[in-house]
């Protein structure tokens, strides 16, 4: 019976996942999918190269949490497409690993309790990651779990990229800057030298854009400085995080409008971003479409604060030589990087629109000064691959 790796990231309200089977030193993709709707009415749907293997919805009476969903998938998939294969190890996406975890590490109750503590750095993640790690071990006490930590691609930073101007003592218990997006960044960095290795050898932006959105400034492989911090709420407009603020603001809002620290977190987290400077929407598609004034303006801060960061992190890699974007609204939007490159044209981009169009997978022309590329990233193969040296190391795979 072959040996298969099973790779989760489990939200507030949904958990997604992959399969894959090992061959040799080749991760081959048996189906993927996910069950939305956790706790409300559950739906699941897995796929394979985009064909529907199986789908289930339930009533909205019926509620479903993190652990009978993974208790539903490991049922399903060993009475369907995971018939001969035997599910050895799971890999699950981390959110925040902290200044302590800066690689991929098998799951014990030791790194439990130092995830646990971690929860407030990222609120909206972390606690929903742990209840699946939980879960499978509740399920499956024999499975090997392995946590790929979204915050460890950003620890080649340099201390002054990672500090605040605070002191000591805060910085000495951990406040300072980690970077998200981390397993994103780290399968773009290692499948550039593939596409441009010119590029990969030196100085790029990788632009993550989604519902979630950040920057990250890569030299030869390695992040360098990015536009994330403390937590992941920093940085640029997302869906519904609102990015950088002035936090002047927030002692205001605290003086003038009543708003605690819990109600500052669900403003920050919940309300703010595409979906507060709209009022209408967090998905970048509908704003696109939209007529609506409010949409437009969200759209236009949306790429103001792209454009700034660009360059800010140009500065921070004391040039550039290449671009990628990726994400959900990178590699679909075809009219966001259009504005994104001729906004940065002063950086020596040249768009060729055309390709943008087409969605590339090089969008610059050959004129440009700066390649730029749209990517599609994969995080699930990058926790899979992590998730197999881990059997390797450990002796699970025997080859």
């Amino acid at each position: 019976m072959d040996d298969a790796i099973v790779v989760l990231n489990a939200g507030s309200s949904s958990l997604k996942f992959s399969v894959f089977i090992p061959e040799e030193d080749v991760l081959h993709p048996l189906f993927k999918g996910q069950i939305s709707g956790l706790f409300t009415g559950p739906r699941f749907e897995a796929l394979k190269e985009g064909v529907v293997l199986g789908s289930k919805t339930w009533p909205k009476s019926e509620k479903m949490d993190h652990g009978q969903a993974i208790q539903f998938l490991f049922e399903w998939g060993s009475a369907g497409p995971m018939q001969g294969h035997r599910a050895a190890a799971v890999g699950h996406r981390v959110v925040h690993g902290g200044a302590e975890f800066t690689k991929a590490v098998r799951i014990d109750q030791d790194v439990i309790s130092k995830l646990e503590k971690l929860v407030p750095l990222a609120p909206l993640h972390q606690p929903y990651n742990l209840s699946a790690i939980k879960a499978a071990a509740a399920y499956r006490p024999d499975l090997l779990q392995v946590a790929c930590f979204d915050t460890s691609f950003h620890q080649t930073a340099p201390p002054v990229a990672q500090a605040f101007a605070l002191p000591r003592l805060y910085t000495e218990a951990g406040i300072r800057r980690y970077g998200f997006h981390g397993l994103s960044y780290e399968y773009i960095a290692s499948i550039l030298p593939k596409i441009d290795a010119e590029a990969a050898a030196g100085r790029t932006i990788i632009a993550h854009l989604g519902s979630g959105a950040s920057m990250c400034a890569v030299k030869g492989g390695k992040s360098i400085a990015g536009t994330t911090g403390f937590s992941a709420v920093d940085g640029l407009p997302m869906g519904t995080r609102c990015g950088s603020l002035d936090p002047g603001v927030l002692i205001y809002l605290m003086d003038n409008y009543g708003l605690d620290s819990r109600g500052l977190n669900d403003l920050i987290h919940n309300q703010s971003g595409l979906l507060g400077v709209s009022g209408i929407s967090s998905d970048m598609r509908e704003l696109l479409s939209s007529p609506d004034v409010r949409a437009s303006e969200a759209v236009d801060l949306y790429v103001y604060r792209i454009v700034r960061e660009m360059g800010s992190l140009a500065a921070a890699l004391s040039g550039l030589d290449s671009v990628v974007f990726t994400g959900g609204v990178g590699e679909n939007a075809a009219a966001i990087r259009s504005r994104v490159c001729m906004d940065s044209a002063w950086l020596g981009i040249v768009l060729d629109e055309a390709a943008n169009d087409r969605g590339g997978p090089k969008i610059s022309s050959r004129d440009s000064l700066i390649s730029v590329w749209v990517i599609p990233t994969n995080e699930e193969l990058m926790i899979a691959g992590h998730t197999f040296e881990l059997m390797k190391e450990t002796g699970i795979w025997k080859g």
